[in-house]
């Protein structure tokens, strides 16, 4: 499974959820959601998720090891990279 398309919309720079991002799979399945949240450690990617009844959150989809999340936070966090410093060239202009 390869990533084919990542998009990304940079929410804000003061709040500790710094984007929201799609993910699109081998170009025939996208995740929607996935946050780019400012942690203690730095940034980290967060899977989309529903509240249950009792409270808690639980993910609606997510990499099932560490090598995959590794790999889609790696490319994910890039592209924040990017997005971010095309914000501010044009924020420069």
């Amino acid at each position: 499974m390869q990533i084919t398309d990542i998009r990304i919309r940079v929410v804000s720079k003061d709040s500790k959820m710094k984007a929201v991002v799609s993910v699109t799979f081998d170009d025939a399945f996208v995740v929607h959601d996935i946050k780019v949240i400012e942690g203690e450690k730095g940034l980290f990617i967060a899977m989309p998720s529903k509240k249950t009844p009792d409270g808690e959150y639980r993910d609606v989809a997510h990499p099932i090891n560490g090598s995959m999340r590794g790999m889609l936070q790696d490319a994910i966090l890039e592209e924040y990279q990017k997005a971010l410093a095309e914000t501010t060239e044009e924020n420069e202009v």
